[in-house]
């Protein structure tokens, strides 16, 4: 697997390996890194093991560096959720945080050098409108005008146009589900909505339940078109369930509310490439559940040989003649598991031949 041999995924597994590495090595790791998002990360990994002090000056001063823009990152994020929570305080609804900003008022390791480009909310879908009205009032614009665009995300998708705040430009994605409404399975909302706890002390800011932040996680990489971050986002994976996977029950109700979500194939994908990818521990009862959602053998090979290459970093050492071919095919898969057939025409027709005489 092409993914698990790229030089930042070794020492993602092996931390320790990176007191080895001469200066050459550690130019090739930067670069992967800085493209898969996970320099940072690379820090925090070192940092937590008493390990960065050894790594030579030259390759530190990047890594510093990463740790300092994510620090910012991190010090906006806090900024933007307490502006959220003053704004869905007006329609009495509390700030439920999808991702790397809920992980990052969670506490939860993923957070841990971890880049965030934008922040992610999920909302019950009949305040939408509330919600839409709320956010205009304290700032939020949609940054979508195109009227097919608006209607495509507010008739199809399971969240409204990208908003962005007109005077601090950071970008807001507002949920009403986890996977598009002409999406081939169907999770309930509502139980993911029910089921959130406090990211902290304050009530009115909200994470999913551990379980079902493993499922939107490994949901959201599995039915993904562009994988640029999904060497990031598997790390993601792996640390929650290192993190997660530690209490007795967790397993035995991750598999159960897959089940109920309809989302155990997203989870199979999930577990298999952490391990594979990652080393990510997987006990024994969890393979055994496993294996009654597994695909045929033959699709697991086609899907091993597509993720083998796609999880990797977009860096020129870790592709083959294959690579783009196989981020073109998972970016097709992707639309046709969002999208019945008829729509996904309609949609490349459009934006193929329509979309850009108004651009």
């Amino acid at each position: 697997m092409k993914a698990a041999y790229s030089l930042v995924a070794q020492v993602l597994r092996h931390p320790e390996t990176a007191v080895l590495l001469g200066l050459a090595e550690w130019d090739l790791l930067i670069r992967q890194a800085r493209h898969a998002d996970l320099l940072a990360r690379i820090y925090a990994m070192l940092d937590e093991q008493g390990l960065i002090d050894s790594i030579p000056a030259k390759p530190r001063a990047h890594l510093e560096s990463a740790d300092t823009v994510v620090k910012r990152h991190a010090q906006a994020i806090r900024r933007e959720v307490h502006c959220l929570r003053k704004a869905l305080a007006t329609i009495d609804l509390p700030v439920i945080l999808l991702k790397g900003a809920a992980y990052l008022m969670a506490d939860l390791p993923p957070a841990r050098g971890r880049i965030f480009s934008d922040v992610d909310i999920l909302v019950p879908k009949g305040h939408l409108n509330q919600v839409e009205a709320a956010l205009r009032l304290h700032g939020w614009a949609s940054s979508h005008h195109d009227a097919y665009d608006q209607r495509y995300y507010r008739i199809w998708m399971h969240e409204l146009p990208p908003m962005m705040h007109l005077k601090r430009q950071s970008v807001l994605d507002v949920h009403h589900n986890i996977l598009p409404e002409s999406a081939r399975v169907h999770p309930d909302p509502r139980k993911l909505i029910e089921a959130a706890v406090p990211a902290g002390e304050d009530q009115s800011v909200k994470v999913l339940a551990p379980v079902d932040m493993v499922l939107h996680s490994a949901t959201h990489l599995f039915h993904e078109g562009e994988l640029e971050h999904g060497l990031r986002d598997l790390a993601d994976m792996d640390s929650l369930l290192r993190y997660f996977g530690e209490s007795p029950s967790f397993w035995s109700a991750l598999m159960s509310r897959a089940q109920e979500l309809e989302l155990t194939r997203p989870l199979f994908y999930a577990l298999r490439y952490a391990n594979l990818v990652l080393g990510t521990p997987i006990p024994e009862s969890a393979t055994i559940n496993q294996t009654v959602v597994r695909p045929h053998w033959s699709l697991v090979a086609v899907m091993d040989a597509l993720y083998g290459r796609a999880l990797a970093p977009v860096h020129p050492s870790c592709s083959d003649w294959l690579t783009g071919t196989a981020r073109w095919l998972l970016y097709v898969r992707a639309h046709w598991l969002r999208m019945s057939p008829w729509l996904l025409v309609h949609h490349l027709f459009h934006k193929a031949f329509l979309s850009p005489k108004h651009s």
